[in-house]
């Protein structure tokens, strides 16, 4: 099991670099976004190139962000049910869901991508508008993105298990709406004590 656990040390290390690299592509993308709206208008030009550019660094930040929210524990989720579990029961629910459902589903997702991908970097696929970009980086970011949430499932299924045995603490404590809402109230309170303290110095 503690190889199994450096094997999910080593693939979260490698989904927080992907995960913090791609956020400064919506950066990339906001400035790509405003360039094109300042030189239609100043110069009353405008590229398809661009718009498909900023296409890409969204779905490049979405696909490569994808397992680093996994990692954190920040996708939606409908805890209603969940939440009136003991964390035991909670555990297992998670487990089941990652085995069940989440891994198949991004397996079969790059199944279906890779040869997507490989099919229009074979022919040299560009957009269909005019000035448009190649198609293959746009498919093969879909396809790099759902292998590195593989990975990222496998990990967080060891994580699992090994938290259930008590061999490592538990990563995502859960914390319910009503603890998560007086955590905050508790938080904003102390702060606006210390600037009322401040104040009076």
């Amino acid at each position: 099991m503690q190889a199994l656990l450096s094997l999910a040390r080593g693939i979260d290390r490698v989904t927080a670099l992907v995960g913090k690299f791609v956020m400064w592509l919506i950066l990339v993308a906001v400035i790509v976004s405003a360039g094109n709206a300042i030189v239609r208008k100043a110069m009353n030009w405008s590229s398809n190139s661009l718009l498909e550019l900023q296409w890409y660094l969204f779905g490049a930040a979405f696909m490569g962000a994808a397992a680093y929210t996994l990692q954190q524990n920040e996708h939606i989720r409908i805890d209603i049910f969940y939440g009136t579990r003991s964390r035991r029961t909670q555990h297992w629910i998670d487990l089941f869901g990652h085995v069940v459902f989440t891994l198949p589903f991004v397996l079969l997702m790059t199944w279906m991508l890779i040869p997507y991908a490989w099919q229009a970097w074979k022919i040299g696929q560009i957009s269909t508008n005019a000035g448009g970009l190649l198609i293959w980086p746009a498919r093969a970011m879909l396809g790099a993105g759902f292998i590195l949430l593989i990975a990222q499932v496998l990990s967080e299924i060891i994580k699992k298990i090994a938290v259930m045995q008590g061999l490592i603490e538990d990563p995502h404590p859960f914390i319910s709406a009503h603890e998560a809402a007086e955590l905050e109230g508790a938080t904003l309170a102390r702060t606006v004590a210390e600037l009322a303290d401040g104040e009076k110095r």
